[in-house]
C-alpha cells in the first residue's frame, strides 16, 4: 500500500489557517448579485465593537455557518453579511476608563477630539471580535463588511429619521424616561435590567387636612415623598372611596394633596392607598397625566436632591436622603413602621447602576403605528422558530410604548436637528443645513444628543445592502432569508427590524427568524465570570480546534432546549475528528493514490449495498433536519453514521474484500468507499469545515480542490434497498451477540470461538450461509453451524436474534469457578464503594453544605454502581445455571 497523503494525526491549527487563509484570498464567498442561483441571504447579527467571542456568539455563528454552507450546496447564491455594532453607550464608557487611568474625562477633551479618540480606539481594537469570529470559520462575506456608524449606514440613519420626522412618527417632548446616573443617558424601556433585591417597605402617615382621619402608605423609596402631588385609592376599595375629593397633608414639607380615585391601584398591595409622584415613577406619570397633576423633579441628573427640595436635603445623594428623611419622619411621628420588602429594581444593562425615572425633554419614536403591521406580519409572512417565541413577541408589541431614541453620549449618530438661535425653528434634514429655513439665520445649532445604538441596528438588513441607494444587493438579497439570534434581543432589535423593513422597504427583513438556545455549563446553570463557569470557545478552539467546538455546540442546539455544555464533552468530539481522520487516512492508502472506475451502482456484497442504502438515508435525512432547524439531529445523524456504520462496521466487513487476489471485486469495493467517504465529507462540511476540507484537498479524483464549492450529493435512487437492510440487521445482531459474550466472559480478541444458531426460519437460513465467512471474520469464529435442527450445549453463553437462538460454546473456553471468584471480588469492591457514598448522601450536612454539582456527582456514582451490581448479579446468575 502507498503512504496515505494525510499525516498520522490530525492538527487543526496549521489546517485552519491555511483554509482560512485560501477561502478569503480566494473570496470564496464572496456574493455576486448578477451570477445565477435563487437568492439566500443572512445578515450577521452584529456584535458590539467592544465584545469579546462568547459561547452565545459561538453558537449563533456556527448555526448560521452550517445554513450558508449548506445553501451554497444546494446551488443557490448566498450572501452572509459581517459587521460589528458601534455600542454607543458601552464603546464610550471603554474609552472614558482609558481616560480616567491618564487622569482625564471627555469633557477635558470636548467631543470632536473625543469622538476622535473613540474612533482611534475602533481603529485598533474594533475588528477584535470579528478576527475572532473567523476563528470559526465564518463563511461571510467579509468584502461587504459593515459598521453601524460607517458612511452608508450614517446615510440610511438620516434617512429614516427624517423621513419618520416629517410623517409625525418621531417627536420630542417632555417625558419620563429611564435615566442611568452613571452612564448620564436616557436608556429605553428594554435596555433596563430587572432582579429582585432585598429592601424595604416603609409605612408613612399621611393626615387629612381637615384632622378627620389619616392614610397609612407604604412605599419602598420614601426619599421620592418630597416629589408627591397626589394620593390614589382605587374608587372600588370601600376602605377609602370615602375619601376621594378630599385633601391630605405631606409630611415634612406641608404641601395639600388632593385624594384620587383610579382604578390602576392594586388594593392588594401595601395598604391599597398609593402615593402619587408623577417625576419619579412610570406608572404615577401616567395617572399624573390623566389627572392634570403636578410635576415636581426633586433628583438631578447625578441622582442628587436638587433645588425643588427643602434646603435640608439638597445636594445629598438619593441614597444619604433617603437615611436622613427616614430619621426625620420617625421624628415627626410620621413613619409607622418598617418592613423586609424584596422587590424587583432595574439596573442599566451597560454599567449596572440602578436606573432613576427621570423627567427630560428627549426624542422619542411613536411605536403603535409601527407595531401594528409588525405584529400582521408573524406568521403570515415571517416565521419565528421554535414557535413559542410567537407569544412573547405578540406580548411585547401588544403593549409597546413610545421608544426614547435620544441618548446623551457623544459617541454615536447625532440627531439631524438644529434650532434657530434667532427665531428657534426647529429644522430637520438629512443634509447640515446651512441657514433657517423660516428667517434665514446661520445661526443654528444641532442637537447635542445622539441616536439609541439600536436604531441604526434596526436598519441593517437593508442598509447593509446599499438602502437608501437602489442597489443589485437590495434587488437580490432583500428580503432576507433567515435571521439567526437569541431570545435576549427580540425586543431589542428583531422586532424593530420587522418595523423599519415593512415601513422603509414595503416588505419584510426575513422570512424566518431562528432563536437559538442559551449555553449554559454542564449543571445547566448561566455562565458567569462572578460564578467563574464560563468555557471559552477560543480557548476550546486552541485545545481541541475548531471542528470539536463547532460539532459540539451542533449537536446539544435542540430547538427550545438550553445547550448544557462542558470542556469534556467538546474534548469528547474531539476523539470524533480523529476517527474520522483515521478512517479516511485509511481509505487513502488502499486508494492508492486513484480515484476508482466501477460503478457503484452495481456494487456486490452486503457490506456495499448496505452503506449505499444508508448514505442514501442519510443525504435525504440531512436535508430535512438542516432545512428544519433541527441542527442536533444533523449532528447526531453524521456522527451515528461516520463513527458506528461506516468505520465500525463498513471499513471492517471491507477489509476481506480490500485484501482479495480478486481485483474486480476489490475495485468494485474501492469504488464505494471513494463514494461513501467524499459524500461523507460534503455532507458533513457545514459542520465541520476544516477537517473535511483537509480530507477533500487530498482526496484523488475530485473536480475540485475547494470542498464548500462542491455541490450536495445527488439522489440515487437505485442503491435504495430495503431487504439489504433486513439482511443487514440479521447479520449485525449475531456478531454483536457473540462480541457481548466474549466481552462479559473476558474472552481474550485473540481466542477464536464456535458458533451454533438454532434459525427462525429459512430466510434467516440463507442470510447467514450466504454471509458466513464475514460473520466468521468480524465475530473471530473458528466453526459456525446454522440451522433449524441446530442445539447448543448446557454451557454456552446464549442470545437471541430475531428469533434465532444463538449458542457460543464455553466449555474449555472459559474457567466457570475462576470467573465467578472474579465476580465475588467485584462484588465485594462494589458493596465497600456503596457504603461509602450510601453514608456521605445520608449525611445532611454534606448534602446540605457541598456544592450542588459535587452532590449530584456522588448520586449519578451510586446510581452507576447499582447498575453495574445489577448487571453482574445477572452475569453470575447465568454462568451458576450453567455449571449446574
Amino acid at each position: 500500500m502507498a503512504e496515505s497523503n494525510l499525516p498520522k494525526g490530525y492538527e487543526p491549527w496549521d489546517v485552519e489557517k491555511k483554509w482560512l487563509s485560501m477561502w478569503e484570498e480566494n473570496g470564496t464567498f464572496t456574493a455576486d448579485p448578477s451570477a445565477p442561483g435563487e437568492p439566500y441571504s443572512i445578515v450577521i447579527p452584529p456584535p458590539n465593537v467592544t465584545g469579546v467571542l462568547h459561547m452565545g456568539h459561538a453558537l449563533n455563528i456556527t448555526v448560521q455557518d452550517i445554513l450558508c454552507r449548506y445553501m451554497r450546496q444546494q446551488g443557490k447564491n448566498v450572501l452572509w453579511v459581517p459587521g460589528t455594532d458601534h455600542a454607543g453607550i458601552a464603546t464610550q464608557n471603554v474609552v472614558e476608563r482609558q481616560l480616567k487611568t491618564e487622569g482625564l474625562t471627555r469633557d477635558d477633551l470636548g467631543r470632536e477630539k473625543f469622538v476622535e479618540r473613540v474612533w482611534e480606539w475602533k481603529k485598533e481594537k474594533g475588528d477584535f471580535i470579528l478576527n475572532q469570529i473567523r476563528r470559526l470559520g465564518a463563511s461571510v462575506d467579509w468584502t461587504r463588511e459593515c459598521f453601524t456608524f460607517d458612511e452608508q449606514r450614517a446615510k440610511a440613519v438620516r434617512e429614516v429619521f427624517v423621513k419618520l420626522y416629517e410623517e409625525g412618527l418621531i417627536y420630542k417632548g417632555n417625558y419620563i424616561i429611564n435615566w442611568c446616573n452613571r452612564c448620564h443617558t436616557a436608556l429605553a424601556d428594554d435596555e433596563v435590567e430587572h432582579s429582585p433585591k432585598p429592601g424595604h417597605l416603609y409605612h408613612l402617615r399621611y393626615k387629612l387636612a381637615d384632622g378627620s382621619d389619616e392614610l397609612i402608605i407604604a412605599t419602598t423609596r420614601p426619599e421620592t415623598m418630597l416629589g408627591d402631588t397626589a394620593i390614589a385609592v382605587n374608587p372600588e376599595d370601600d376602605r377609602f372611596k370615602h375619601l376621594i375629593g378630599k385633601k391630605a397633608i405631606l409630611p415634612l414639607i406641608g404641601r395639600e394633596l388632593p385624594i384620587l380615585g383610579d382604578s390602576y391601584v392594586d388594593m392588594e398591595f401595601g395598604t391599597g392607598a398609593l402615593k402619587i409622584t408623577p417625576a419619579h415613577d412610570m406608572n404615577d406619570w401616567e395617572i399624573g397625566r390623566k389627572h392634570n397633576l403636578e410635576v415636581i423633579s426633586i433628583l438631578d441628573e447625578d441622582g442628587n436632591v436638587n433645588e425643588n427640595a427643602p434646603e435640608k436635603y439638597q445636594g445629598l445623594h438619593k441614597d444619604e436622603a433617603r437615611k436622613v428623611i427616614v430619621a426625620d419622619l420617625e421624628a415627626a411621628g410620621a413613619l409607622v413602621k418598617i418592613e423586609d420588602h424584596a422587590h424587583s429594581v432595574g439596573e442599566c444593562y451597560r454599567c449596572k447602576s440602578v436606573i432613576e425615572p427621570h423627567v427630560s425633554t428627549q426624542w422619542f419614536v411613536s411605536m403603535k403605528p409601527l407595531a401594528k403591521e409588525a405584529r400582521a406580519a408573524v406568521p403570515s409572512k415571517t416565521q419565528i422558530f421554535p414557535e413559542n417565541w410567537t407569544k412573547t413577541y405578540y406580548e411585547w408589541l401588544d403593549n409597546i410604548r413610545d421608544w426614547c431614541i435620544s441618548r446623551q453620549i457623544w459617541w454615536g449618530h447625532r440627531i439631524p436637528a438644529w434650532t434657530c438661535e434667532d427665531c428657534g425653528e426647529l429644522i430637520v434634514a438629512t443634509e447640515d443645513p446651512d441657514k433657517c429655513t423660516k428667517c434665514g439665520s446661520s445661526r443654528l445649532t444641532q442637537e447635542e444628543d445622539v441616536l439609541d445604538t439600536w436604531f441604526s441596528s434596526a436598519l441593517w438588513p437593508f442598509s447593509t445592502m446599499g438602502w437608501p441607494d437602489e442597489t443589485p444587493e437590495l434587488d437580490k438579497y432583500y428580503p432576507t432569508a433567515m435571521l439567526v439570534t437569541g431570545f435576549d434581543i427580540l425586543f431589542f432589535w428583531v422586532a424593530r427590524m420587522m418595523m423599519m423593513g415593512l415601513h422603509f422597504k414595503n416588505e419584510i427583513p426575513f422570512h424566518h427568524v431562528y432563536i437559538h438556545a442559551l449555553v449554559r455549563d454542564e449543571h445547566g446553570k448561566k455562565m458567569s465570570k462572578s460564578t467563574g463557569n464560563v468555557i471559552d470557545p477560543l480557548e476550546m478552539i486552541e485545545k481541541y480546534g475548531t471542528d470539536a467546538l463547532r460539532f459540539t455546540l451542533t449537536a446539544f442546539a435542540a430547538m427550545g432546549r438550553d445547550i448544557k455544555l462542558s470542556e469534556a464533552r467538546i474534548e469528547g468530539y474531539r476523539h470524533f475528528v480523529n476517527k474520522i481522520w483515521n478512517a479516511a487516512r485509511f481509505a487513502l492508502m488502499n486508494l492508492d493514490g486513484k480515484k476508482p472506475e466501477a460503478d457503484v451502482s452495481e456494487a456486490q456484497g452486503l457490506a456495499n449495498k448496505w452503506i449505499l442504502h444508508r448514505l442514501e438515508e442519510v443525504k435525504a435525512n440531512m436535508s430535512e433536519v438542516i432545512t428544519g432547524y433541527r441542527f442536533n439531529e444533523a449532528a447526531q445523524t453524521m456522527y451515528g453514521f461516520i463513527w458506528h456504520e461506516f468505520c465500525d462496521w463498513y471499513l471492517e466487513m471491507i477489509k476481506p474484500d480490500l485484501y482479495s487476489d480478486d481485483e474486480k471485486r476489490k475495485e468494485a469495493t474501492l469504488a464505494v468507499l471513494w463514494t461513501v467517504l467524499s459524500e461523507t465529507m460534503v455532507l458533513l462540511h457545514p459542520i465541520m469545515p476544516f477537517v473535511t476540507q483537509e480530507i477533500w484537498s487530498v482526496l484523488p479524483g475530485v473536480d475540485a480542490e475547494d470542498i464548500s464549492t462542491v455541490a450536495y450529493p445527488e439522489k440515487r435512487e437505485a442503491c435504495l434497498d430495503a431487504a439489504t437492510v433486513e439482511k443487514m440487521e440479521l447479520f449485525q445482531g449475531i456478531v454483536a451477540s457473540v462480541r457481548n459474550i466474549r466481552t462479559e466472559l473476558q474472552v481474550a480478541p485473540s481466542k477464536k470461538l464456535d458458533l451454533l444458531v438454532r434459525t427462525a426460519d429459512e430466510h434467516s437460513l440463507d442470510i447467514l450461509n450466504e454471509n458466513m465467512e464475514l460473520i466468521k471474520f468480524l465475530a473471530r469464529l473458528e466453526n459456525v453451524e446454522c440451522g433449524p435442527d441446530v442445539k447448543g450445549p448446557k454451557a454456552s453463553g446464549t442470545a437471541v436474534v430475531q428469533g434465532n437462538e444463538v449458542y457460543v460454546p464455553l466449555a474449555g473456553v472459559v474457567d466457570f469457578e475462576a470467573e465467578i471468584a472474579r465476580l465475588d471480588k467485584e462484588f465485594a469492591k462494589l458493596e465497600k464503594d456503596l457504603n461509602v457514598i450510601g453514608k456521605k448522601l445520608a449525611n445532611e450536612g454534606f448534602v446540605k453544605n457541598a456544592p450542588e454539582a459535587v452532590v449530584l456527582k456522588e448520586k449519578a456514582k451510586l446510581e452507576e454502581i447499582k447498575d453495574k451490581e445489577a448487571k453482574l448479579t445477572e452475569l453470575r446468575d447465568r454462568l451458576v445455571s450453567v455449571m449446574e
